[in-house]
């Protein structure tokens, strides 16, 4: 299991491919395939067959994942995509943190061993 930058809810920037400059909200992280589906980017048209009696068919429109690499998360405080690091405080709890302006972001759950 590979470790992702960014968790679901986090406002997130993209950096690279045909979506550059886009931010969104992240919907779903995937960390074994190390990707993420931000809300409003990467959208692809799918055709749907429609199934049971009820559900109509169609072309729909639904975001893709992106790799998580092309993303950057958007700090609260500075309001601009940042790097994050992480760090213990004095209580022992572990925290991502903004490395441009120091501004904690959340805490992180520690699995127990």
């Amino acid at each position: 299991m590979s470790k992702v930058h960014v968790k679901k809810d986090d406002q997130v920037f993209v950096l690279t491919g045909k979506e550059t400059g886009k931010t969104g909200k992240v919907l779903r992280v995937d960390p074994d395939k190390g990707r993420v589906l931000v809300e409003g980017v990467n959208v692809v048209k799918k055709h749907k067959k429609p199934r049971g009696r009820n559900q109509q068919g169609g072309i729909i429109e639904q975001e893709a994942p992106v790799d998580a690499s092309n993303v950057m998360l958007v700090c609260s405080k500075c309001k601009r995509p940042s790097k994050t690091g992480r760090k213990f405080l004095e209580n022992g709890e572990k925290v991502r943190f903004c490395k441009a302006c120091g501004e904690i972001i959340d805490t992180i759950r520690q699995a127990r061993t």
